[in-house]
C-alpha cells in the first residue's frame, strides 16, 4: 500500500496514503489486529462505530477480514439525529445496520434511540457503563467535530457520557455535501452524541478521514492548538490514537 508519510504530533500518530481505498484498507487491517487482541485478552470487545460515508472503505475492508470473531463483538453507536422516525433511512442507526451490523453475527448491538431524546441519553449512558468501549472507529467533521461534538458544544471535561446537542449550519451542510440529505432543510437541527470523554475513554482510537473537504479540519487537528475550538485536537492527548488520511484530506500536512 502506498503510504506517503507517517509522523507523530504529540501523542497522535498520523498516517497518510496516496488513495482513499489504500487508506481504508490499511486502517481496517490495523483495527482488525486491535479487535483480535482485545478478544484474545478478555473474550469479547466493545466497539463504537461512526456512521458516515467517510467510513465506507474502512468498514468494507474490516468486514472482509475472515479472522475477526464478530460473535464476540458488542457493537455500539456513536451519535444519532433527533426528529427522525424509528428506522428512517437517513438515521445513523440505519447506516450502521446497512453497512455493518446486518453483515455479521455480533454478540450484541446497541442503538441510540434518537427519537426518545433525553431518555436516550440516560439509557445509552448506562449502556456505555455496561459495555465500556475498547475501540472507537471515528471520523472528523469539516468543522473539526468528532461524533456530534461541534466546537460550540465540545467539552474536554464533560461530566456526561451522552448528551443532546444543537447542530449549526456548517455541520448540517456537511450532511448535504456527503450526500446524506438533498437539502439542508431536511437535516435535523439536534442530535444525541457520545461526549468527548466517552469517546476518549476507549483504549484505542482509529480515526479515518478522507476527502478534500476535510483538509482544513485535518490541518487544525494536527497543527492547531489543542482546544474545543477544534474538538478533534483532543486526539493528540490520547495514549493510542491513529489518524488516517488520504492525499486529499492530508494535503496540508507538511512533515
Amino acid at each position: 500500500m502506498a503510504q506517503i508519510k507517517a509522523f507523530w504530533k504529540d501523542r497522535l500518530l498520523i498516517k497518510q496514503y496516496d488513495a482513499r481505498e489504500e487508506m481504508g484498507a490499511n486502517a481496517a487491517k490495523e483495527a482488525a489486529e486491535a479487535i483480535k487482541a482485545v478478544i484474545a485478552a478478555r473474550g469479547e470487545a466493545n466497539i463504537v462505530f461512526a456512521a458516515a460515508p467517510s467510513q465506507n472503505e474502512f468498514l468494507a475492508h474490516l468486514l472482509q477480514d475472515p479472522t475477526i470473531e464478530w460473535e464476540k463483538v458488542n457493537g455500539l453507536h456513536m451519535d444519532e439525529y433527533i426528529g427522525l422516525p424509528e428506522g428512517d433511512e437517513h438515521s445513523f442507526g440505519q447506516y450502521l445496520y446497512q453497512h455493518v451490523f446486518r453483515h455479521k453475527s455480533f454478540k450484541s448491538v446497541h442503538y441510540i434511540h434518537g427519537w426518545e431524546k433525553e431518555k436516550a441519553c440516560e439509557e445509552y449512558a448506562q449502556t456505555l457503563k455496561d459495555f465500556a468501549p475498547d475501540i472507537v472507529c471515528m471520523g472528523i467533521g469539516e468543522n473539526g467535530h468528532i461524533a456530534f461534538n461541534d466546537p460550540w458544544v465540545a467539552d474536554f471535561n464533560d461530566e456526561k457520557l451522552v448528551k443532546v446537542v444543537p447542530l449549526d449550519e456548517v455541520c448540517r451542510n456537511q450532511q448535504v455535501n456527503d450526500g446524506c440529505f438533498k437539502t439542508i432543510d431536511e437535516v435535523p437541527t439536534h442530535a444525541v452524541t457520545l461526549t468527548l470523554p466517552a469517546l476518549c475513554s476507549a483504549k484505542r482510537i482509529f480515526c479515518v478521514v478522507p476527502a478534500p473537504t476535510k483538509a482544513n479540519a485535518v490541518k487544525n487537528t494536527v497543527y492547531g492548538d489543542i482546544t474545543p475550538d477544534c474538538p478533534a485536537s483532543i486526539l493528540r492527548t490520547h495514549p493510542s490514537a491513529i489518524l488516517y488520511c488520504d492525499k486529499d484530506s492530508g494535503k496540508y500536512l507538511n512533515e
